[in-house]
């Protein structure tokens, strides 16, 4: 069950509060380039992503996305290190969200003017502890950047804000390591109810960084932990939406696009389903519909598995059978089974 915590709102995008986790990501563009980082976030949009994040170095960047801002058809969070300054000019700006963490910004009385701005247009902020950036004091009593360590700095952190009178906040507590993030999620939604941002960070490349956040957010999302996500990959940006909403579906939470099922082969496989499974996942990326599609490669488990999709093929003899809604509509050969099972996902 679904840990119940408390509601945001970033931009209009519900987090906490029992909404579904929402699918985040982070432009790899300059910020300062206006019309490179449009053009990205547009096509985040257009694979699902619900909230994009914009690097905010300096005050070129700063300005810039305010402009961002006003042209993009999803909310925008500005990411903020160190410079109070930073952070005031992209609230003016029109800003959905904040990240920085309190106690990197330096005296209080900047702080709290960030706090201010932040108050008086309800815009919420991300605390995010990294077990990479932990506070020097913390490395040195616990002596590495353990759970309890990770979760102590996420704490110190709130009660900067929470003394300023402001609770519009979220939490994340990432490491590379999946078991550690894991941990320091666990241990603070035993303390606070505050929203969780989830995700394992620096996970690696395309093949690497998919496995590792899957097993770590499956994990969390399965113990009812988490209330918006991303999927920290070394790549392609959309590629993090993409996983992100595959992770989900496959525990049930959320349904966009197809539920793609097919077999791993093996000596029974008369066709070439790899290149059959391959070119069909590919041909549905832009589909939409909430089906499950069954790509399946022999006589054994494929007649059932392609009755129980919406849409599906079983393999046999060079040739291959086309399901829909469990009834074999025709008999096709193996190099337009593809084409025929698209054409079958139109008439749906």
């Amino acid at each position: 069950m679904k840990r119940l915590t408390r509601q945001i709102f970033i931009g209009q995008i519900a987090v906490g509060g029992g909404a579904p986790c929402s699918v985040q990501s982070m432009c790899s563009t300059d910020t300062r380039d206006i019309s490179t980082t449009i053009v990205q976030i547009r096509e985040l949009a257009d694979v699902g992503c619900e909230i994009v994040r914009c690097a905010v170095p300096d005050l070129d960047a700063a300005n810039a996305l305010a402009r961002i801002k006003q042209l993009s058809p999803i909310p925008v969070v500005a990411d903020i290190h160190f410079d109070y300054k930073l952070a005031l000019k992209v609230l003016e700006g029109g800003i959905d969200g904040l990240r920085l963490n309190p106690g990197n910004i330096g005296e209080k009385w900047k702080v709290a003017e960030i706090v201010a701005s932040a108050a008086e247009r309800k815009v919420p902020i991300r605390i995010g502890v990294n077990a990479g950036s932990l506070e020097k004091e913390l490395l040195e009593r616990y002596g590495h950047p353990s759970p309890e360590a990770m979760v102590e700095s996420a704490i110190g952190h709130i009660r900067i804000l929470e003394d300023l009178n402001y609770r519009e906040i979220k939490i994340s507590l990432k490491a590379s390591d999946v078991m550690k993030t894991v941990a320091a999620y666990r241990l603070f939604s035993e303390q606070s109810d505050y929203p969780l941002h989830i995700g394992i960070t620096e996970a690696g490349t395309l093949l690497s960084g998919t496995i590792k956040s899957s097993v770590g957010l499956g994990i969390l999302l399965a113990d009812g932990i988490g209330d918006t996500m991303r999927v920290s990959l070394t790549g392609e940006p959309k590629d993090e939406v993409r996983v992100g909403y595959d992770i989900l579906k496959s525990l049930g939470l959320r349904q966009r696009g197809v539920n793609f099922v097919s077999c791993p082969t093996c000596g029974r496989c008369q066709i070439n389903l790899i290149r059959v499974a391959e070119d069909v996942e590919r041909r549905l990326q832009g589909v939409n519909k909430q089906i499950t599609v069954a790509v399946m490669g022999c006589a054994v488990n494929g007649p059932g598995e392609a009755r129980e999709a919406d849409v599906g093929i079983a393999g046999g003899n060079g040739e291959g059978l086309v399901f829909r809604h469990g009834e074999i509509v025709r008999k096709v050969p193996e190099d337009k089974l593809a084409d025929a099972l698209l054409e079958e996902i139109e008439k749906l």
